[in-house]
């Protein structure tokens, strides 16, 4: 008798209508001014419905989705000083490693591709929770990192009178999201 190896994976896509892709960057080096992407997709698939350690997760971004509610500022965030949408009107991230810290405390590491630089990321994630409801099985979680937005190319750096950048470097990610898990 030959065994297989292959265990079932749960699936779960992600409730759009539950979650959120967000932004923010220091702005003139005193205020802090946030963003949301508006489409979005992705996928997690685990071994195990309660246990996300082996989670293989695949997120991707329409970048023409920045949403910062300024039109103008939104279409300067399009053009090629930054995201550059109509050469690369995507933004994906594929993880590599989920390790439990504990007490509900997850770090996921994993590919994150602007424009066409690839970099390895490091997202600190808070799991919510798994609830069983009448709609269906439900866990929810809150990934947070920070990345240098010129090792991507989001290469504008006008600056103030005093010599700072009027867009800071740093970009702190908060993504959202509840998940769904696929029918059996």
């Amino acid at each position: 008798v030959i065994a297989s190896g292959a265990m079932a994976q749960t699936k779960w896509s992600i409730d759009k209508v539950h979650s959120a892709l967000k932004f923010s960057v220091t702005h003139m080096m005193v205020a802090e001014t946030e963003g949301t992407f508006k489409v979005y997709d992705g996928s997690v698939d685990s071994k195990k419905e309660d246990d996300f350690t082996d989670a293989k997760i695949n997120f991707s971004v329409d970048v023409n989705s920045i949403n910062t509610d300024n039109e103008r500022r939104d279409g300067h965030l399009r053009s090629d000083d930054f995201f550059n949408v109509a050469q690369f009107p995507t933004m994906k991230f594929e993880s590599t490693s989920m390790k439990s810290l504990g007490a509900n405390k997850y770090e996921l590491k994993g590919n994150l591709t602007i424009r066409d630089v690839t970099r390895p990321v490091t997202f600190q994630v808070t799991y919510g929770g798994l609830l069983k409801t009448s709609r269906g099985t439900k866990a929810g979680f809150k990934a947070t990192t920070t990345i240098n937005r010129f090792d991507y190319k989001l290469k504008f750096d006008a600056k103030t009178e005093t010599g700072g950048l009027v867009v800071g470097q740093d970009v702190e990610i908060v993504v959202k999201v509840e998940l769904d898990k696929a029918a059996s």
